[in-house]
């Protein structure tokens, strides 16, 4: 069995189906999943009904990111946030035209069930971006640092290579875990389009949202798959918001 982490989908729902074949997935591997599941491009509703027919099939984890958040207020009280709009918001919406009620409430069951963050037997860690805690997303005072922060991963990138982990000046809350898988900050914004290890963090946004690739990492052995780039998967939609 394996345990397989995966990027931020945000509603490609091709670029999903095509990178679970070429990691060979099967009803055996473990699948965690770092959030940001909607929003951007055109299949984010119908992306969600492929991830709930998974789940019956196999052992999957899903983490809550912030897009995933702004869709869960708009199913549940209709919130229209301006700034959600513009960054893949009026897509989300348009997929779900067809959607009925009852759908839609299985949706929301769904977003309900996600996870902020999960630790797994190895204390690995898998949260969508962050937390500032000195003891860890536990003890964390603002609960929205789990789908927006990114000091985490800024301070990996800053100190990878320049501090050891032996030295008292290595981070205290880096030590908390034996590795830290996220996603949120798309790697391709330092011109990295793969998986990318900074410290002891794993960043697995590889700009699916944008240019990029949607990206599986095995967690294990460090192998990664990845899609095409997600814009030649929807070449009708280049352009919009992105």
């Amino acid at each position: 069995m394996r345990t397989i982490a995966i990027g931020d989908i945000h509603g490609g729902l091709k670029g999903l189906k095509q990178v679970l074949e070429r990691a060979n997935v099967t009803a055996q591997d473990e699948l965690i999943f770092m959030g940001d599941y909607v929003d951007g491009w055109s299949e984010s509703a119908q992306l969600i009904d492929f991830l709930i027919e998974l789940l019956y099939q196999q052992n999957c984890h899903f983490i809550y990111g912030n897009h995933d958040a702004w869709c869960y207020d708009w199913l549940t009280r209709g919130t229209e946030n301006n700034i959600w709009l513009k960054h893949g918001g009026k897509e989300t919406i348009e997929s779900y035209a067809g959607h009925t009620d009852d759908q839609k409430d299985e949706h929301i069951g769904f977003f309900m069930k996600m996870k902020n963050y999960y630790v797994d037997d190895k204390n690995r860690l898998f949260i969508h971006a962050g937390y500032t805690s000195m003891h860890g997303p536990e003890k964390e005072h603002y609960a929205s640092n789990y789908g927006w922060d990114r000091t985490l991963w800024e301070m990996a990138v800053a100190i990878h290579g320049r501090v050891e982990e032996t030295d008292e000046a290595y981070p205290g809350r880096l030590k908390l875990f034996s590795e830290i898988f996220i996603g949120h900050t798309p790697t391709t914004g330092w011109g990295v389009d793969h998986p990318w290890n900074r410290a002891n963090i794993w960043n697995l946004d590889t700009g699916a949202a944008f240019k990029g690739r949607l990206s599986a990492l095995d967690i294990d052995t460090k192998e990664f798959w990845q899609s095409d780039p997600v814009m030649e998967l929807y070449p009708k939609e280049v352009g919009r918001n992105k």
